[in-house]
This record gives structure tokens, C-alpha cells and sequence, in this order.
């Protein structure tokens, strides 16, 4: 990742179907630090989020690129893919193409015409799926892969893009335990030591409390907190937004925030006494 790259959203107004769906949000993504949107189904994380990497129109305020708030709609195609990468959710499942010719899609902004890849291209996609931990697998068919197995590899692909702005929807979907947590150390890989400003979305908020330097709690397409996790992550707030009672405390050992969500069974972790 290479400059100090930052991406703006101000006073952001997005629709659905003529619907609108946030209303007036505002979110900043800093080089170097991990941002993070959490909140309920249909408060309007992954669409402030594509609207950031322009696949979502926005219907009023403005997305901007760079130290200079540069209008992101004033940036060619080819050009913002040099700066902005998004994983998202859903994508097909490529047919007939290995999973390193997948991840090499990452590097077609820096293609010219009908020249071949280059040894910067090469080298990007080797890091980016031993990154992943896909290099095992990088002559094996795309579609033979298990949805945990893909996920991993549009990652990768995402990674080979070599941008200042990393953008992820979701990305320990599907996953079993090692690669989310594999997951979650690499977006702050990203972060830390190559200096991107990273926006994620995330449902599990105790993987956003241990990756998001700054977290952004939306309800009903509006900004609810925005701030550091612990500020953010208040039992009144949580309880709130999504309308059970939510028990917030803090590891002894590690200092991580933990949220436990209290339901009609509290006490089912115990071991049932034995008749």
C-alpha cells in the first residue's frame, strides 16, 4: 500500500427502490486505522459503504478522495481502482478460471491494453494469497472451492489491487473460527503496517470491539455513536439499537470489550443438572 490515502463521506443521503435509507451520514476513513459499521439488518451499513466506492448513487452530500477532498466522482474508473478496493458480500463464482487467475483480476487497473501481467503484477498476487492463505490452492478450479475457500480467495483479490483504501462487507462470513480471526489480525495488518485506511463492515461485535480503532454504530440509516469501541459499545446504546438487553464488560486477561446479548434463556451455558 503506498500514500496517505483518506476517503470522506459527508452529509450522505442514499435510497433503495426510491426508498431513502441513510439519512445525513457522515464517515471518515483515516490512513492507517481500522474503521468499523456495525448495527442491525437494514440500518444501512453495506449501502454507505458501496456508496463509497461509488456502486451506490448518492442522492445527496458528497464522497471525497485524498488529503485534498478530491471529488470521488472526479476520478476516472481505472484511476479510483488504483485508490479504493471493496470486498463485497455477493459475487459469482468464477467457471473454468484457477484461483491465481482470479486474484489476478486485482491487478487489471494496472493493465495496458493487451500486455501481459508484470513482475510487479506477479509478485502481488503471491502476496496477496499467501496473505490469505490461498497459495496452496492457487492451481486448483475456482468453482471446485468450498463459500469459505472463495471468500478467502476474492480477498485475495481484493489485496492484489494494492490500494490506500481498503474496503470490506463482511468478510468473516462463512468462515470457520482460524480465518476469522486470520481474518480480523489482517485487516489490522493493513492498517498498522502498510498504512491503509481500512472501512469494515461488521455483525459480530465482538470482532469489531478487537479489530476498529474508530466504530460507527447506525440505526435505521442514521449515525447512532461514532467514536472509540468502548464509547460506542454501551450497554444503552446496544440495547437500544437493537432492542435487547445487552451485557458490555471487559476481559480480565486481554482488556478486550465483550457483549453478551441477553435472551429468553440466560442461563442454558450452565450445565443442566442431571435427573
Amino acid at each position: 500500500m503506498t500514500g496517505a490515502h483518506a476517503l470522506r463521506g459527508d452529509g450522505l443521503v442514499l435510497s433503495h427502490g426510491g426508498t431513502e435509507v441513510v439519512h445525513g451520514a457522515a464517515l471518515a476513513l483515516e490512513a492507517g486505522r481500522v474503521t468499523a459499521l456495525v448495527g442491525p439488518n437494514g440500518s444501512g451499513k453495506s449501502t454507505l459503504l458501496r456508496s463509497l466506492a461509488r456502486l451506490h448513487r448518492v442522492d445527496a452530500g458528497q464522497v471525497t478522495l485524498g488529503p485534498g477532498a478530491t471529488p470521488a466522482s472526479a476520478f476516472s474508473a481505472r484511476r479510483f481502482a488504483r485508490e479504493v478496493t471493496l470486498f463485497s458480500q455477493s459475487r459469482p463464482v468464477p467457471e473454468g478460471l484457477t484461483v491465481r487467475e482470479v486474484v489476478a483480476f486485482g491487478r487489471h487497473p494496472y493493465r495496458r491494453g493487451l500486455a501481459g501481467p508484470s513482475a510487479r503484477d506477479r509478485e502481488a498476487v503471491e502476496r496477496a494469497m499467501a496473505a490469505t492463505g490461498v497459495g496452496d490452492m492457487a492451481d486448483r478450479a475456482a468453482g471446485e472451492l468450498s463459500g469459505g475457500e472463495m471468500q478467502r480467495v476474492w480477498l485475495a483479490t481484493c489485496l492484489a489491487q494494492d490500494t490506500g483504501v481498503v474496503l470490506l462487507d463482511e468478510p468473516t462470513n462463512h468462515l470457520d473460527l482460524r480465518y476469522q480471526v486470520e481474518t480480523l489480525d489482517l485487516i489490522r495488518d493493513l492498517a498498522q503496517d502498510h498504512g491503509a485506511a481500512v472501512g469494515v463492515v461488521l455483525h459480530d461485535l465482538d470482532h469489531a470491539a478487537r479489530v476498529a480503532d474508530t466504530l460507527v454504530l447506525l440505526d435505521a440509516g442514521r449515525v447512532r455513536a461514532a467514536g472509540d469501541p468502548a464509547e460506542v459499545l454501551t450497554e444503552e446504546n446496544l440495547g437500544e439499537v437493537y432492542g435487547i438487553p445487552v451485557e458490555v464488560t471487559r476481559d480480565p486477561r486481554t482488556g478486550r470489550l465483550r457483549m453478551d446479548p441477553v435472551g429468553r434463556h440466560p442461563d442454558r451455558t450452565r450445565s443442566a443438572p442431571r435427573t
